[in-house]
């Protein structure tokens, strides 16, 4: 079993910067795509960003894109969301989630991952 942990959540202005950490037990993190998928109040969880198990394959929600960066350090266990230029649609829960079944590619849909994080908040003030 994988238990995922994010961190970094918090408020910040508009135009900030934010990281997002994701801390994964269990030894097979590096065979994992990993993700981040959002969740604003009263809408659905959507997709953010993907990285493949090596970190050399990256794919990004088109609103997100030129502004964020997801990355893996396999040697740590961990997964990051640089969040720069950060909009008020920005605010939402963010979750970490690993897709077991991928070896190769950046998967984009939920079903595609089996485990979540608990979620990390994030408030971007106008």
């Amino acid at each position: 079993q994988v238990q995922l942990v994010e961190s970094g959540g918090g408020l910040v202005q508009a135009g900030g910067s934010l990281r997002l950490s994701c801390a994964a037990s269990g030894r097979t993190f590096r065979n994992y795509a990993m993700g981040w998928f959002r969740q604003a109040p009263g809408k659905e969880r959507e997709f953010v960003a993907a990285v493949n198990w090596s970190g050399g394959s990256t794919y990004y929600a088109d609103s997100v894109k030129g502004r964020f960066t997801i990355s893996r350090d396999n040697a740590k266990n961990t997964v990051y969301l640089q969040m720069n230029s950060l909009k008020p649609e920005d605010t939402a829960d963010y979750y970490c989630a690993g897709a077991a079944k991928f070896t190769i590619g950046t998967p984009q849909r939920e079903p595609e991952y089996d485990y979540w994080g608990q979620g990390t908040q994030v408030t971007v003030s106008s």
